[in-house]
């Protein structure tokens, strides 16, 4: 119990310190190198549009420290007060602000709406961005204004790639670059990158590439049996016999590569930029899902304009994406089958395309309106092909076939900055959701009655959604703001939460969005998501908004129609695995969020030091059907670290403490794991052209089960027959959390 208040008292004391301490009252001192600084700026009397309310904003230099460290961009945010990461592959986790994950939350990278083409989300949007390619980062937790997305009900991540480069008038070509290595050790992973930019002062020409892989990583100590012992005499149902150490994590292998050519041009105060993106995963285990990817490649076409106007500023938008997706077993996962299937292939084909205009108007010093509208057409189609002899096959299993999911969306924002105190925010925003999906069929006969009754239906669906935001923000002083805000946000059902149809267990196990090891079909009948969220942030800080500050936000938020799951009758459990179907389900969720820093000491022999903090509580229960725990909410938590800045080196160690998950979801079996603290050690040094950052995580190599890992199902028998067999790890295992690695990156600039 010692711990489970550590995280609490620590962070408090940390925040109250803040605050009380004369040592970081303003005395006009300027800050230290390396010294923090707040993400979010608030400037009295600032006018419309120049800061955006309710939002955490990470720049270059905030994210460069951990592009090193890690090569899910989606971990990049994990400081961000209420964010946590879902666990998944090694460069596909998704993030979680404040209990909402997944597709409740809007995510752009480059403006582009990207959607996850895959029956277990295993390419999120995050996951088509390299960390070295992000230059910034923005979250909108809960109360999102409308202009920044809708058809989502957690908050919006706007994630952008560095803005292309021009020389200046008069100064010639303009030719630079940057190239960087990594090396991990846990899972010997290792990555490098590189990007050229060549400009005149009206032409842009940049180039980036990346390549990061790693084998399985190893956790603190042994998570199950070591060597898991196959069976003799049903040595020939399996297609693996590979052994695995007992504290190798199976599954978590990956291999990624991207690539990006950017051509732009500007004239005056008008740009207009090109990117082409390309994307190869060649595989990706998935330790928490029973299929791992085996392809995934994707190509991007991204047009915008941009131009200022006496009036104010323009900006559109085109955007074709294309994903080839396919999943099957690696080498960690062998196959139950009694006809002796060479795997299980699953292939998906996403096509996205998209168009946005938006037009911020100055009407007065005081008013700014946004107007814009969207528009966004998706097409999935998911097939399996029939392999083997016998269950599966002779036909191809079509899981959604010809789906569709267009959106047209259209909103009006009007910010004003009543007086230098007084600045308020309101928004309305209306979408149009359509989706539809042809005709199915199974494998073979077996399946027929559920395609028969899925044919037969109507399955065209038309939602009108409508969001609301409304915000304030009042700033009494040069030390202190208050905002406090409304919004009412709307999320149309994805396409497999309403078009998955068999209720075959084969089957359903392959529709996953949780990581959670159970399975699901989904409902026609499913209603859009209605979320009310309220919020106020109490906010301290010294008049430069650099030296020290503290930041606490309470949230509330009820979801008419939450899309949850209850379990299916007549279906065979499988030891801790169940069968469920999506349906909706009224939702509560609460928390808050803290934040805080100080300056330790100024200028020492050693340096100058500087505290930091961040804790987070979220809570959430259903509040119809049985009154179940939410699922995946993370426990309290808290990072806590000193911060040393000397010369041109900056220091870091970091404490991450986090309580023991006990309130799980019933339905869903989840699995409780117990509380853990953590070491991490950072280090960096920046010559003018070389950054050098090396660090420890997990310092003393500790056995944890991260709270949002999800089931254990990396290796072995993920689709099993109808009892366990001898010498399988029990199913329920959590995913543990990696063990010690030692990390070291360099980037060279040129």
């Amino acid at each position: 119990m010692l711990l489970s208040r550590t995280p609490i008292s620590l962070a408090v004391s940390l925040a109250l310190s803040a605050f009380w301490n004369p040592a970081v009252a303003d005395n006009g001192t300027p800050p230290a190198p390396g010294d923090s600084a707040q993400l979010t700026v608030v400037v009295v009397g600032s006018e419309p549009g120049d800061t955006d309310p309710n939002s955490v904003t990470l720049d270059a230099d905030a994210l460069q420290p951990l592009q090193a460290a890690t090569s899910d961009t989606a971990s990049l945010l994990r400081d961000v007060p209420g964010v946590s990461l879902q666990g998944a592959g090694g460069v596909s986790s998704l993030p979680v602000i404040r209990g909402l994950a997944d597709d409740r939350l809007r995510v752009k990278v480059d403006g582009m709406d990207l959607i996850s083409a895959c029956g277990n989300h295993m390419n999120p949007p995050l996951s088509y961005i390299d960390p070295t390619r992000v230059g910034s980062a923005q979250v909108f937790a809960g109360v999102a204004p409308v202009s920044t997305g809708g058809d989502s009900i957690g908050g919006t991540i706007l994630v952008e790639s560095p803005a292309p480069e021009f020389a200046m008038d008069g100064q010639g070509a303009l030719l630079k670059g940057e190239a960087g290595a990594f090396y991990r050790s846990n899972g010997n992973a290792m990555g490098a990158n590189l990007s050229a930019t060549l400009a005149s002062d009206k032409l842009s020409l940049t180039y980036s590439g990346s390549i990061a892989q790693s084998d399985n990583y190893t956790a603190g100590g042994d998570f199950k049996p070591a060597g898991l012992a196959y069976i003799k005499t049903m040595q020939s149902l399996y297609n693996s016999t590979k052994w695995l150490p007992g504290d190798e994590v199976g599954s978590s292998q990956y291999k990624s590569t991207n690539q990006s050519l950017g051509v732009a041009l500007r004239h005056d105060n008008h740009l207009v930029d090109l990117k082409l993106g390309y994307q190869h995963i060649p595989y990706q285990g998935y330790p928490n899902q029973r299929m791992d990817m085996t392809d995934n490649t994707s190509t991007q076409v991204n047009l915008r304009y941009a131009g200022r106007y006496d009036w104010g500023r323009l900006e559109a938008r085109v955007y074709r994406e294309h994903t080839e997706h396919e999943m099957n077993f690696l080498e960690d996962k062998a196959f139950w089958y009694t006809g002796n299937a060479p795997g299980m292939p699953m292939n998906t084909e996403g096509r996205n395309t998209g168009a946005a205009v938006r037009g911020d108007i100055s009407l007065s010093a005081r008013d700014l309106v946004r107007l814009g509208a969207e528009f966004q057409q998706y097409r999935l189609d998911d097939w399996w092909p029939a392999s083997g002899t016998g269950g599966m096959s002779p036909n191809t299993f079509l899981n959604i076939n010809d789906g569709q999911r267009d959106r047209y969306a259209a909103y009006a924002e009007w910010e004003a900055q009543w007086t230098p105190q007084w600045l308020s925010l309101v928004g309305l925003r209306h979408e149009t959701v359509k989706m539809d999906t042809g005709p199915v069929q199974g494998y073979n006969g077996s399946y027929t009655a559920d395609a028969t009754a899925f044919n037969a239906s109507d399955r065209g669906r038309t939602d009108h959604n409508w969001d609301v935001t409304a915000l304030a923000r009042y700033t009494p002083g040069t030390t202190q703001a208050i905002e406090f805000g409304y919004a009412r946000k709307t999320r149309s059902p994805n396409l497999y939460e309403r078009y998955t149809w068999s209720t075959g267990g084969m089957a359903m196990n392959m529709i996953n969005l949780a990581g959670d090891g159970n399975g699901y079909v989904g409902n026609l009948a499913l209603q859009p998501e209605v979320a009310h969220t309220v919020s106020a942030t109490f906010d301290w800080h010294d008049a430069r908004q650099q030296d020290w500050g503290l930041k606490i936000t309470p949230y509330y938020t009820y979801v008419d129609d939450y899309i949850n799951a209850k379990r299916l009758t007549g279906t065979t459990v499988t030891d801790r695995f169940v069968f469920l179907k999506f349906v909706n389900q009224d939702a509560q969720l609460y928390g808050a969020d803290v934040s805080g820093h100080f300056p330790l000491a100024r200028n020492t022999a050693y340096g100058s030091f500087t505290a930091n903090g961040v804790l987070s509580y979220v809570r959430g229960k259903t509040t119809s059907g049985t009154g179940d725990n939410l699922y995946n909410m993370m426990p309290l938590n808290a990072r806590l670290s000193v911060k040393q800045a000397v010369g041109r080196w900056t220091n870091i160690a970091e404490v991450h403490l986090v309580d023991s998950k006990s309130d799980v979801s019933q339905i869903r079996n989840e699995i409780r794991t117990p509380a853990y603290a953590l070491l991490n050690l950072r280090s960096s040094h920046a010559w003018k052209k070389v950054r050098l950052d090396v660090g420890v995580e997990n310092v003393f190599d500790r056995l944890y089960y991260y709270p949002l890992g999800g089931a254990y199902v990396g290796q072995g028998v993920t689709m099993p027959p109808n009892q366990a067999l001898p010498g399988v790890p029990a199913w329920g295992t959590a995913v543990p959390g990696m063990g010690r690695t030692v990390y070291a990156g360099v980037n060279v600039q040129f």
